[in-house]
C-alpha cells in the first residue's frame, strides 16, 4: 500500500471509527430511555395501586420475590428498588419540567440525586450538569457533597453587563464562588508559584473541578504589547462558550487592583489571540479569600466579563450561606443556561 493510499486508508478507519462510537453511545442513550420509562412505569403502577387498594408495604416485598423468579438473569427488582421506583414515580410525575430530563441520566444517578438533593431546583441542577459533563457516579457525589450547587448560585461576575445576553446565564453558570483544591496536597502556607506548579501536576482534577468543559492551553502564557511582555497564570478554553479564560491566581486576599489588571489582560486576548468565531475572553480571579462587597464594587464598572472566587485546600462553605441563595425564579432562569 502506498503512501498516498495509506493516508487516505487512515481517513477511512477514522470516519468508520468515529461512526461505531457514535452508533454505540446512541444505542446507550436509548437503552438507558427504555429502563428510566421501565422504573418509571412501574413506580406509577405501584402508586396507583396501593392508592386504590388497601395493599400496605408487604405488597412490594412480594412483587420483588415474584418478579425475581420470573425473570432470574435480570436485576433491579429488589424490594428496595422497587420502593425507589415508587419515590422516583412521586417525586417527578408532576414536574413537567423534569420529567423529561430524568431520562437521560442514568438510574443510579437519578437515585443519588433524588436522595441527596433538597428540592427541585438543585436536582434540575445536578441532572442538567450530569448530563452535560458526563459525571461518573463517583463525580456526581463528589460534587453534591462539596455543594457545587450553592457554590455556583453564589458566584460574583459581571456578566450580565458585558456579555451578549444569550451566552450570559451560560458563562454564569460556568464560574463557581468557590474551589476545592485538596488533591493539591499544599500545605496552608504557600507562594503563588508553588501553588501554579501544584496545580500543572494535577491538571486533570484541576480542570474537573473547575467545571469539566475547560480545557488547559498554557501556563505564564505570554503577551506582547508594545514591545513588552506581560504573562498570565493560566490560560483555559471554555469548550462550550468557546471563549478563552484568563485565570490569575492570588495567595492573598482579594484587592480592587486585581481587576484592572484582568481587564488589561482580556482586552490583549481579544485583541491578538481570539479567533474570529470565539466569544469575548472571560477573566476569573482567583484568592485565597475575598470581601463580597469589596468584590461587587470592583466588578460594577468592569466593562470586561470576569468573576472572583476563593480557593480552598478543603470544603469551607458555611451552612449559612444557603440562606443567601437567589430567588427560586432567579436560580430557574439560570439553569436554562444549562443546554448539551
Amino acid at each position: 500500500m502506498n503512501e498516498l493510499v495509506l493516508d487516505e486508508y487512515v481517513v477511512l478507519l477514522g470516519e468508520i471509527k468515529q461512526h461505531i462510537r457514535s452508533a454505540q453511545y446512541e444505542a446507550l442513550k436509548a437503552v438507558n430511555k427504555e429502563l428510566i420509562s421501565l422504573y418509571w412505569d412501574i413506580g406509577k403502577l405501584i402508586v396507583e395501586r396501593q392508592e386504590g387498594e388497601t395493599w400496605g408495604k408487604s405488597v412490594v416485598k412480594r412483587l420483588a420475590e415474584d418478579l425475581q423468579k420470573e425473570f432470574p438473569g435480570i436485576g433491579g427488582f429488589s424490594s428496595q428498588n422497587l420502593w425507589k421506583m415508587k419515590q422516583f414515580y412521586q417525586t417527578y410525575s408532576q414536574n413537567v419540567k423534569l420529567s423529561p430530563l430524568v431520562r437521560e441520566i442514568g438510574w443510579t444517578h437519578n437515585h443519588i440525586i433524588l436522595t441527596k438533593c433538597k428540592d427541585d431546583l438543585e436536582r434540575e441542577f445536578y441532572i442538567r450538569m450530569t448530563r452535560k459533563l458526563g459525571w461518573s457516579k463517583n463525580v456526581l457525589i463528589h460534587q453534591i457533597e462539596n455543594q457545587t450547587y450553592e457554590k455556583t448560585l453564589l458566584n460574583q461576575t459581571n456578566f450580565e453587563q458585558t456579555l451578549p445576553v444569550e451566552i450570559s446565564s451560560q458563562a454564569k453558570i460556568a464560574i463557581k464562588d468557590e474551589y476545592t483544591f485538596d488533591f493539591l496536597e499544599l500545605g496552608d502556607e504557600h507562594s503563588e508559584h508553588q501553588l501554579e506548579q501544584a496545580i500543572l501536576s494535577k491538571i486533570e482534577p484541576f480542570l474537573h473541578e473547575m467545571g469539566g468543559l475547560f480545557s488547559f492551553i498554557g501556563s505564564q502564557y505570554r503577551l506582547e504589547v508594545s514591545d513588552k511582555e506581560y504573562f498570565i497564570d493560566l490560560l483555559l478554553y471554555h469548550r462550550h462558550l468557546k471563549c478563552l479564560i484568563a485565570l490569575e491566581l492570588k495567595i492573598g486576599e482579594f484587592i480592587p487592583e486585581y481587576v484592572g489588571k484582568m481587564q488589561f489582560y482580556l482586552a490583549a486576548l481579544d485583541d491578538t489571540v481570539r479567533m474570529e468565531d470565539e466569544k469575548p475572553s472571560i477573566g476569573i480571579i482567583l484568592c485565597k479569600s475575598r470581601d463580597k462587597t469589596i468584590v461587587e464594587y470592583a466588578l460594577r464598572e468592569s466593562n470586561k466579563p470576569m468573576g472572583v472566587g476563593a480557593y480552598r485546600m478543603v470544603s469551607t462553605l458555611p451552612k449559612e450561606l444557603e440562606g443567601e441563595l437567589p430567588a427560586p425564579e432567579q436560580i430557574a432562569k439560570l439553569l436554562e443556561g444549562v443546554k448539551k
